[in-house]
């Protein structure tokens, strides 16, 4: 059985629903940003805190669990700078009070759910896990930390662990049942066709001076059901044997600037949007791109579907839950 821990969220509700074919599957979530409606009805649902050592208990005892992934970080870079405790309390204390549950019932393999975040401000233009990590506000400095301790518990106490950096998660399933569901927003897609639903006023674009062909800053945005493939891949190779210690990046290995996707998302939709150009926010990258060979020549994983794949699966979301909220 896997233990996926804010199986609720975004992207733990759409890993749950492509693994609960292939594995039982038990969901711990809080549901402080999650959803308990997106979880797949297979899965076994148990509401509670990470860092709750009693639920945790509970759960290990109750349960054969054969492996954790991890996806109940709070994510927000901008909160993270403003509410530094709150990050370290969940995403390292709570994190580490996880890992000591399952070192006490001997579960030994791990999928850590980190970030592009961890590189900081790159100085090259496309990162690869040898890229040096600076992180430059406490949510990177929090799931770096995590990645240090795996190598210590690696060591130490014989954990196997893949750590997937993720880059610009985007997209829904193709069902359309579940999609990207944020309160508050602050991603770009989904601020975008928000916008374009008539729930927001304009699009903010911070910053056109970047050292880029249009000036605005370039993201590699990755579908969330490669993001699960790529999840699903990682752990078959934890629980064969294959590996016992990797980090891997998930990315598309090209950009697109904001100004692109902000076109892209009016192709898709066949509407116009409302633009307002601002000043840069502090530490926002000219570009943050991904390499993901190492994940490839190692596990033969690689991104399949295009931005505006991304979008269309998106827009079809959107359409659908956020029609009911449209100012139209």
């Amino acid at each position: 059985m896997i233990l996926v821990i804010g199986g609720a969220g975004y992207i733990g509700s759409h890993l749950v629903k492509g693994l609960v074919d292939k594995k039982q599957v038990i969901v711990l979530d809080q549901f402080s940003t999650g959803h308990g409606a997106l979880v797949d009805r297979r899965a076994v649902l148990v509401e509670g805190d990470l860092g709750n050592e009693d639920v945790l208990d509970s759960v290990f005892r109750t349960y054969p669990i054969e492996a954790v992934m991890h996806f109940a970080a709070h994510s927000l870079v901008g909160e993270s700078v403003v509410e530094p405790l709150k990050y370290y309390e969940n995403n390292v204390v709570a994190t580490c009070t996880l890992l000591k549950k399952m070192m006490k019932y001997d579960v030994k393999k791990f999928i850590f759910s980190s970030t592009a975040a961890t590189y900081g401000i790159p100085k090259v233009d496309i990162i690869n896990e040898e890229t040096p990590t600076n992180p430059i506000n406490p949510y990177g400095r929090s799931k770096l930390m995590i990645e240090q301790i795996l190598e210590d518990f690696n060591k130490a106490y014989g954990l196997e662990y893949i750590v997937l950096r993720y880059f610009n998660a985007a997209g829904a399933d193709d069902s359309g049942s579940i999609g990207e569901d944020h309160h508050p927003e602050t991603h770009l897609i989904p601020l975008i066709l928000k916008h374009l639903l008539g729930q927001r006023e304009k699009i903010s674009v911070f910053g056109t001076d970047y050292d880029t062909p249009d000036g605005t800053c370039i993201r590699d945005y990755i579908h969330v059901t490669d993001l699960v493939d790529a999840h699903i891949i990682a752990l078959e190779a934890l629980i064969k044997g294959e590996k016992q210690a990797a980090i891997y990046n998930l990315g598309n290995g090209v950009g697109f600037s904001v100004k692109e996707v902000i076109a892209m998302c009016e192709k898709v939709t066949g509407l116009k949007t409302k633009i307002e150009f601002t000043k840069r926010r502090e530490g926002d990258p000219a570009r943050l791109v991904a390499s993901s060979d190492k994940i490839y020549e190692e596990l033969g994983w690689r991104a399949k579907r295009s931005l505006e794949n991304i979008i269309t699966s998106a827009w079809k979301w959107h359409c659908v839950v956020g029609s009911s909220e449209s100012k139209h």
